[in-house]
């Protein structure tokens, strides 16, 4: 009886991380389908994100689907800065790590596109901020 006892919680926690798995392994499949065709994609912790045709769309993960935050026409890009994710309007220096968001502005309008890790940020804007310059 001690026996059984002492394995029951090891069965919980095994059927939670199978539980788990699933739903990440669901959550990569909806990206895939998703992002399918798209020039330039992220998923990470904030969300999905997806470059199609010049458009600049993302989506957070919930109830089982990818549900739509924010659209940005890559071609009335005129500005991308780089902005902490929680604490205000503070721009992010060349040596911080961590959450962030991208500030795209530009079409008289200013979207923040989240990101859970600084260095991709980065290497977005890069890119992001090169395909508006061959947008014009």
């Amino acid at each position: 009886m001690i026996h059984g006892l002492l394995w029951l919680p090891l069965l919980l926690i095994f059927v939670l991380l199978t539980t788990l798995g699933w739903l990440e392994r669901r959550r990569q499949h909806l990206f895939r389908v998703w992002a399918e065709g798209a020039e330039l994609a992220k998923l990470d912790g904030c969300g999905a994100a997806r470059l199609i045709d010049g458009v600049l769309s993302w989506s957070t993960f919930s109830a089982g689907q990818l549900a739509e935050q924010g659209r940005f026409v890559i071609k009335q890009l005129e500005l991308v800065e780089l902005l902490a994710l929680g604490s205000g309007e503070a721009p992010l220096t060349d040596e911080a790590q961590g959450a962030c968001r991208l500030r795209l502005v530009g079409g008289g309008e200013q979207k923040d596109l989240p990101f859970s890790d600084a260095e991709r940020a980065r290497r977005w804007m890069d890119e992001l901020m090169a395909r508006s310059r061959c947008e014009l």
